[in-house]
């Protein structure tokens, strides 16, 4: 009997530690702009949106020629964590910041826009950081 115990704690202290670490990472982001949930862990999404892809390029190109340390724009210095996954989900669904009000977005398209979006929520603050010690086997 305590054997069976024993091996159902294990079982369910797996299960939990698993559970734990597939939810610490997004897989899927609802735009409020469109009203459509994005997968963003598999295919073209789940690549555009990691450190290498496309999201994170255009948010080097247009946001941080501006948002970068030392910057003479005055604009606030901002990284991936700067804001937690629904926070960059309010910046890019409201659209209420100076940047996207005084034109500095226009040079994105909307695709462009929501897959930095994608890039930006999945790797925002409070996520799995996949260079973190919990990722080493």
């Amino acid at each position: 009997m305590s054997r069976k115990i024993a091996a159902f704690a294990i079982v369910l202290i797996a299960a939990m530690v698993t559970a734990s670490m597939l939810h610490a990472r997004p897989s899927k982001r609802f735009d409020e702009r469109t009203q459509m949930c994005r997968i963003i862990n598999e295919g073209r999404l789940g690549w555009e949106s990691q450190p290498w892809g496309l999201g994170n390029q255009k948010f080097q190109e247009v946001c941080k020629s501006c948002h970068s340390r030392d910057n003479d724009q005055g604009a606030p210095f901002l990284h991936a964590k700067s804001y937690v996954s629904k926070g960059w989900n309010r910046v890019f669904a409201r659209r209420n910041m100076e940047c996207a009000e005084n034109g500095s977005w226009d040079s994105l398209t909307e695709e462009e826009l929501q897959i930095m979006n994608d890039f930006l929520f999945r790797n925002a603050a409070w996520t799995y950081d996949p260079y973190g010690a919990e990722s080493c086997g």
